[in-house]
């Protein structure tokens, strides 16, 4: 069966999906995206994320694509066309096309806008929560506004690859003072000795992920504790429990960060606690 994409007003094979080769988002990565998952045919946190992607188009002075309720019918059609029960969409908007040129194009240039989707194995996920993952430090090394959601993403990328070349599955963003800031595709998470959860207060330093959004929601309903408080890497490496959340894999367990082994090496409690109660709280919009 053919993956179906949306592009610019046309549904498209998609692998016969382009854009002009003068797509600012080509040119300059002057864009936004989002990636939102899907459970059981129902849209997670649909609302938080058009919401997140209506927050990143204004920050950098990008109009919306189309009228919201037509994007959400749009975003269900990809869905529908691509048989999509179990997986997730992912949504670009850029600033459009036009002759290259650093400064905005002419007033009127129409965004571009592409989604497209597929299905994912619960199976993969179920087995690295039962496992847990390792992770790797890194440097951080990106511009100040992360907490916009753009394409600009090579520090991210180059992070990822390092991870992987050392048998990773994740890397970690520090800042030079050596606190934790966020992972290249996820926030992070600790439970201390206390018992309380902590993560990084979503200032301009780190995205404010949407799972991350649900998760304090999730917590605060099964009676975990949480603060929003930086903390080192040497905390985090001596803490109770470590995980990162992201919309596509809701909470993955550390288990070893660089050389070191968090805790007992194995999936903690808290982050089990989260994982299952958090589809019974999160929003779900049917296909």
């Amino acid at each position: 069966m053919s993956r179906i994409a949306y592009v610019n007003g046309s549904y498209v094979r998609h692998a016969e999906a382009g854009v002009h080769i003068e797509d600012r988002g080509y040119q300059f990565a002057d864009g936004v995206y989002e990636v939102c998952e899907v459970r059981h045919a129902m849209i997670v946190d649909l609302t938080r994320h058009l919401d997140r992607l209506d927050r990143s188009l204004a920050e950098l002075r990008i109009a919306w694509p189309m009228d919201r309720r037509a994007l959400v019918h749009v975003i269900r059609q990809v869905l529908k066309k691509n048989h999509v029960r179990n997986g997730l969409f992912y949504l670009q908007v850029t600033r459009g096309v036009a002759r290259r040129d650093h400064v905005f194009p002419a007033d009127g240039t129409r965004p571009s806008i592409v989604i497209t989707a597929k299905n994912t194995n619960p199976a993969v996920i179920a087995a690295k929560n039962a496992k847990g993952i390792k992770a790797i430090t890194v440097a951080e090394n990106r511009w100040d506004r992360v907490d916009i959601k753009t394409v600009g993403l090579l520090p991210n990328v180059l992070a990822r690859q390092a991870a992987k070349e050392q048998g990773a599955a994740e890397a970690i963003f520090i800042d030079a003072d050596g606190t934790v800031k966020e992972g290249a595709a996820t926030n992070v998470w600790m439970v201390d000795q206390d018992g309380t959860l902590l993560t990084r207060p979503a200032d301009h330093g780190i995205l404010r992920g949407i799972t991350r959004t649900t998760l304090m929601d999730v917590a605060a309903r099964v009676g975990i504790t949480i603060r929003e408080e930086s903390f080192s890497v040497e905390q985090m490496k001596a803490a109770r429990e470590v995980f990162i959340t992201a919309a596509t894999s809701i909470c993955f367990p550390v288990v070893q960060i660089d050389e070191r082994t968090i805790a007992n090496g194995h999936p903690g409690s808290v982050s089990q606690k989260i994982r299952e109660a958090f589809f019974d709280i999160a929003e779900k919009t049917a296909i």
